[in-house]
């Protein structure tokens, strides 16, 4: 068996079909890496990766939106075609897990997987933890 294993972004929001009975989410991942090429120059190479996951738990679907950062694995496929005369291929992966792993990208606003700030209420509250030279032990009152 051959396993892919994939982490990057959602490139748009994912789809939930029916065929033949069965469910299937699609959508795709960019996986880019950067690195730099015998003359020096920084370059990003960008690979998409189209997903289907088959499956009746399709409770993750919301959660799978442009931008948000993913972990997939499962058995990858190769598809050829021909257009106007010219080849192309794409990679899939009949995807066997998937995991949230984070927010969107860079500058775009997440609202599944996203820590905020507790709100600011008025008052510090370090300022009730005494400091540790507050604190009055007696030195030879050692716990063992």
């Amino acid at each position: 068996m051959i396993k892919l294993q994939v982490i990057g972004h959602l490139g748009k929001d994912c789809t939930v079909n029916t065929v033949n009975g069965k469910n299937v989410i699609n959508f795709n991942v960019a996986h880019s890496e950067k690195y730099k090429d015998a003359q020096g120059n920084q370059v990003e190479k960008t690979t998409w990766v189209e997903c289907a996951y088959w499956t009746d738990r399709t409770a993750v679907s919301p959660y799978l939106k442009k931008g948000t950062q993913v972990y997939v694995e499962g058995q990858p496929e190769v598809r050829t075609w021909e257009s106007n005369g010219k080849n192309g291929a794409s990679l899939t992966v009949r995807v066997s897990s998937v995991q949230l792993l984070g927010g969107k990208a860079e500058g775009g606003d997440s609202s599944t997987n996203s820590y905020s700030q507790p709100q600011q209420t008025g008052y510090n509250t370090m300022a009730a933890v005494p400091s540790s030279s507050d604190i009055n032990e007696p030195s030879d009152d050692l716990p063992f």
